[in-house]
């Protein structure tokens, strides 16, 4: 896939491009560049830079401007002013904590894959119904795990799960064995002292670690 395109992105092509999308809170535009550069030279491109700070879109502009290799996308997408203030920083994907019509309308409005986050069997049914198949379990562990996400196989025969929320190093592979998981969320490779640290030697090592995790 050449993500340095223009071209629409599916759901799908974000969770199928690495075993792990980054979850990535910024506090520092100056952090923004040398991180994405980081984690693309690990292996690691699609990446889901949360909108829970006052920099998050000005990061995202940054990353969407300066490191072509990596297709950066906004997550924490909780309303329509979101997902248009994410399309017009640069965003290429959203990510959703949970699922309404009005963010899934304006995600395609604005050209916007969405992830839409999911906890029980009506917010998947919802999901579908508005033609969602591709979608977020989380808080993944809080809401019951890889067993869940069993248990969900056969009623939703037809959904891929990426889940995020307590998801490690330690535990990603009890997720990815799945056959219903295409990828899973994860904070660990952007720790908040590599980040303060500016140590993207580190950052590039966990992205190529996880860039290894079978599927």
């Amino acid at each position: 896939m050449a993500v340095n395109s223009n071209a629409p992105l599916t759901a799908r092509q974000v969770m199928q491009d690495a075993s792990v999308i980054p979850v990535i809170v910024l506090h520092d535009l100056a952090h923004a560049v040398p991180m994405a550069r980081a984690l693309v030279a690990g292996g690691i491109r699609m990446l889901e830079v949360t909108l829970r700070s006052p920099q998050a879109l000005a990061c995202i502009e940054a990353i969407a401007k300066e490191v072509p290799d990596a297709v950066v996308g906004a997550g924490t997408v909780r309303s329509a002013a979101d997902a248009a203030a994410a399309a017009k920083a640069g965003a290429r994907f959203a990510v959703s904590p949970g699922y309404t019509r009005a963010v899934g309308q304006a995600c395609r409005d604005q050209g916007l894959s969405l992830l839409p986050g999911v906890a029980t069997g009506s917010e998947i049914m919802m999901a579908q119904e508005d033609g969602y198949t591709e979608l977020k379990f989380f808080p993944a562990m809080q809401a019951g795990g890889p067993a869940m996400l069993k248990a969900w196989s056969g009623p939703f025969f037809d959904v891929k799960f990426c889940p995020t929320g307590g998801v490690t190093p330690g535990n990603a592979l009890d997720f990815l064995s799945l056959p219903n998981v295409a990828c899973v969320g994860g904070s660990w490779l952007v720790p908040a002292e590599a980040l303060a640290q500016g140590d993207w030697a580190r950052i590039e090592t966990l992205a190529r670690e996880a860039s290894q995790l079978a599927r």
